[in-house]
């Protein structure tokens, strides 16, 4: 075969390999960008594009506008014109919490009665806004959202862009096709180009998409290019000869012509598995190498779509479920491993306390090992912690351009911290498991989480007691904590007597919470406060909870298939029978307690609230439970539906906010004077 600088090369022939050039590249960017399994590594891919680059240097009259190589940039622009959008961009409405999320889904089907409805499940991915437009399968324009009337040609930067094609590939290719999505930078190339930027001694960059916002608008588009911008599409604007009948069909079409879209993207024929699949995706997206700031739920159906129409603000059709994130920089001290409730061996980063969200954060969670080696997380590293919503604090990257000569790659453990059994990794390859059953690890931590303030409430059964309780095996069931003994706790190294009279107090005492305490107090998969006091005020007792059937469980307000699938597996298991027989032999009550109950004529009933700040009195969950028993709603954001804003100390936005709206504000004081008058 030919080389670029072979003397011998004809033009004839040069063309032919550039053909073939190009065509392999467009198609390792499909498969690296669109369908996420790329087949050559980084080296391979940048020989094919040097080799493309060299006979286009060679043969200049091979240079077409749409050749890979053209992403590297060309002239400056004089300045950024504005272009009118022929669609509007119309922004979309917010909601914070699940309560909203579910009144949102439940709004659709009662504005679309008896109608099947599909939802959609995206990632909210946290860039710039952008629309792109090809014609005859060409890139045309590129323009920001602007106001979502106008906004301005990028088009000299969007032909940058990696992943995003100049020329759409395929049989069946649009006259017009209109895609909108978001312009975005991944963590990992934000980490690279800090590095950079630190040898050329400039200023690094704080986030991702600070960055993707700068570059974008550059006039240069060399400049653009080295940013290593990409595109992910979740949206249509104006299309001519597309032929779709809902949202998941545009992606596919897309995909097929070339373009990358959202990922992980799931459609559901329920709410209960819209929402299940919404706090499931929260929990993990962690995992992800770009900044998410929450989820958009969509209606499937374009002709639903249209039914639904707009305001003149946002569609009807769909919601971004939100997450407040705060971000902050600190040093990684340390990396210890803890065994979890099911014998999940997690890191654990120790870090130097920072402030974040109005807390003193000195741990953060680094979820899995994997994790460690993608994020290439090592001990005296500094990084970015971050904390979103009720998620605890994760590391989202390492600043490596702040890294201090050569530091030592963390060893993962091959067996246990606690017992010292051989570690085994799961079926998916990600999470490293202690099997052991008589790991005391393990029964320490569900002995702890029994205990919380959230389950059973014990006061006095803290850390140290646990682990002496469980070392000295006075305590192998939850039901032994009832069996305890004046004589016995007094043989615990440093218990007094008063302290062992006050914890038996509290043990007697917590016979009485009632039966979502004790659901949330036993480790059972997916079932946590709220899925808890849902099931205790769905069903009333224990007896009646293990003899519901699977069905009974899903069609349950709230409760998906998944959870129902978890419950009803614990609830017909050895083990289930177990715990509440063995409880209930102990004296714990397993029915419905006060507590669960909601007072209908309470002094909130049919108002929302929402709460903001510190509070001196009450946990966060602590005063939304009072809520909803004294028949309120406690929501996550103001609204004009709002009735109060309970603020704490230092409430910020919301307070503000509220006094904008009107919103009648509640002193933490105040709340209390209402909720518990005798107080």
């Amino acid at each position: 075969m030919h080389k670029p600088d072979d003397p011998d090369v004809s033009l004839e022939q040069a063309a032919q390999r550039v053909l073939t050039l190009r065509e392999q590249i467009r198609q390792h960017d499909y498969l690296y960008y669109v369908v996420a399994e790329p087949q050559v590594s980084d080296l391979q891919y940048d020989r094919l594009l040097r080799e493309l680059n060299d006979y286009e240097t060679r043969f200049p009259s091979l240079i077409t506008p749409e050749s890979p190589t053209q992403k590297i940039g060309d002239q400056p622009v004089e300045g950024l014109r504005q272009v009118a959008h022929r669609i509007p961009m119309l922004s979309i409405e917010n909601t914070y919490t699940e309560g909203e999320l579910r009144e949102f889904l439940h709004r659709i089907e009662k504005l679309l009665p008896g109608e099947r409805i599909e939802w959609v499940v995206e990632l909210k991915v946290d860039g710039v806004a952008a629309s792109i437009r090809y014609e005859q399968g060409h890139l045309a324009a590129a323009v920001t959202r602007g106001d979502g009337e106008v906004g301005d040609d990028v088009t000299h930067n969007a032909r940058t862009i990696r992943g995003l094609p100049l020329e759409l590939q395929g049989n069946h290719i649009p006259k017009t096709l209109e895609v909108r999505g978001e312009v975005y930078m991944t963590n990992s190339d934000l980490v690279q180009l800090n590095e950079q930027r630190a040898i050329a001694g400039e200023a690094e960059f704080k986030n991702p998409r600070n960055v993707t916002a700068g570059s974008i608008r550059l006039l240069n588009p060399k400049l653009c290019a080295k940013r290593k911008l990409r595109f992910l599409c979740h949206g249509m604007g104006f299309c001519e000869g597309l032929q779709v009948r809902n949202h998941m069909e545009f992606l596919d079409s897309v995909r097929k012509l070339g373009i990358p879209s959202t990922p992980l993207v799931q459609s559901f024929q329920s709410t209960e598995e819209v929402v299940t699949h919404c706090n499931r995706l929260v929990e993990n997206l962690h995992e992800l190498d770009f900044e998410v700031d929450g989820l958009v739920i969509k209606v499937n159906s374009l002709e639903q779509r249209e039914s639904l129409g707009s305001t003149s603000k946002s569609p009807r059709w769909v919601i971004a479920y939100k997450i407040e994130k705060y971000e902050a920089l600190t040093r990684l001290v340390a990396i210890k491993t803890q065994v979890g409730k099911t014998g999940t061996i997690t890191p654990v980063a120790e870090l130097e306390p920072v402030q974040l969200a109005g807390t003193t954060v000195s741990r953060a969670s680094l979820h899995n090992f994997d994790e460690i080696r993608r994020k290439d997380v090592r001990v005296d590293d500094w990084v970015v912690v971050e904390k979103a919503g009720k998620i605890i604090p994760h590391i989202v990257r390492v600043e490596k351009h702040r890294r201090e000569g050569e530091l030592p790659e963390f060893q993962f453990p091959e067996h246990c911290p606690e017992c010292g059994e051989k570690l085994v990794r799961d079926a998916s390859g990600v999470y490293i498991r202690c099997v052991s059953s008589q790991c005391p690890a393990q029964w320490r931590q569900r002995l702890r989480y029994f205990a919380t303030r959230d389950c059973m409430d014990i006061e006095g059964l803290g850390d140290k007691l646990v682990n002496q309780l469980v070392d000295a095996q006075l305590v192998n069931s939850y039901a032994d904590i009832y069996g305890l003994t004046l004589e016995k706790l007094m043989s615990l190294d440093r218990m007094g007597k008063k302290s062992a009279e006050n914890l038996l107090q509290g043990i007697e005492a917590s016979k009485q919470r009632g039966l979502s305490r004790v659901l949330n107090a036993i480790t059972i998969r997916h079932v946590g406060q709220r899925v808890a006091t849902v099931l205790a005020r769905r069903f009333g007792s224990a007896e009646r909870l293990t003899g519901a059937s699977e069905e009974e469980l899903s069609n349950t307000e709230e409760i998906g298939p998944i959870i129902a699938k978890s419950v009803f597996d614990f609830c017909r298991s050895d083990e289930g029978r177990s715990v509440f027989e063995q409880l209930s032999d102990a004296g714990v009550s397993l029915r419905t307690s006060e507590e669960d109950s909601v007072d209908h004529s309470g002094v909130f009933a049919g108002k929302t609230l929402v709460v903001t700040g510190t509070l001196q009195h009450y946990s966060r969950d602590e005063i939304e439970r009072l809520i909803e028993k004294l028949g309120g709603k406690a929501s996550g954001s103001i609204s004009k539906k709002t009735d109060f804003l309970v603020a704490g100390q230092t409430a910020g936005s919301k307070l503000q906010k509220a006094q904008q709206m009107g919103v009648k504000v509640l002193s933490e004081e105040e709340f209390r004077q209402m909720a518990e008058p005798q107080a």
